[in-house]
């Protein structure tokens, strides 16, 4: 029977929370973090069940590791927080490439070099990416580089922390998410006509996928896309 914690980076709102929900509903501990400690125990409170809140900023990694010191043994890692970042070379803000690319990359990976005492040889881990690493957009500049980037991330991690599984998974918009739901209607129209199921993908799937890639024992180093068929397009 799994003892450790699932721990939950950015697991405040968004995909993050659901997984969190998902894994407290089975009667798991959750840790979930956000760059706020207040907003990490509020989100902690309302998960419910055995989960407790940390407050941490990804993008200053020094701080990461004492932020985790006293996060017991880890069955599954999930690497789940994002920020929004519209950054055309054109009109180029170094200051939010910078933030994006060290919470994104080194602050995933700081995570991971602060937890990897405690994760065993049957612990997993599953960092976020995004369907802009395929399907890039005017303004995509500095999240189609970082979303490549947990590509590759996954392919070296796998070698460096065998037996720990590591894999990624890059969700589509996601129709009911707090981001996407209140889009106006002929957009989210126009967002289905080009998916081949019909429709967009749903929270629940995500989460789906998500404990697919963590559990599977025998699933290690995919970049799973999760988008309806976008991809096909």
């Amino acid at each position: 029977m799994a003892k450790g914690n699932v721990v939950i980076v950015g697991g405040t709102q968004g995909l993050g929370r659901e997984l969190a929900q998902s894994y407290a509903d089975d009667g798991r501990a959750v840790v979930v973090t956000g760059r706020d400690q207040a907003r990490a125990n509020a989100a902690a409170s309302e998960i419910g069940g055995n989960t407790r809140g940390l407050g941490f900023d990804l993008a200053d990694p020094h701080a990461i590791s004492d932020r985790l010191a006293d996060v017991g043994d880890v069955d599954h890692l999930v690497l789940a927080a994002i920020e929004r970042d519209t950054n055309k070379v054109g009109e180029y803000d170094i200051a939010s490439a910078l933030r994006l690319v060290t919470l994104k990359l080194v602050g995933y990976t700081e995570v991971i070099h602060a937890l990897m005492p405690r994760l065993g040889d049957d612990s997993s881990i599953l960092i976020f990416g995004g369907l802009a690493r395929d399907r890039p957009y005017p303004g995509s500049t500095t999240v189609t580089t970082v979303n490549g980037g947990v590509t590759s991330l996954v392919r070296t991690l796998v070698i460096e922390l065998a037996p720990t599984r590591v894999n990624a998974l890059h969700p589509a918009i996601v129709g009911d998410s707090p981001q996407w739901q209140d889009m106006p209607p002929e957009r989210m129209q126009a967002l289905v006509e080009r998916t081949p199921i019909g429709r967009l993908v749903t929270m629940a799937e995500v989460v789906n996928a998500s404990r697919f890639l963590l559990e599977n024992e025998a699933i290690n180093g995919i970049n799973l896309t999760v988008d309806g068929g976008w991809v096909c397009m």
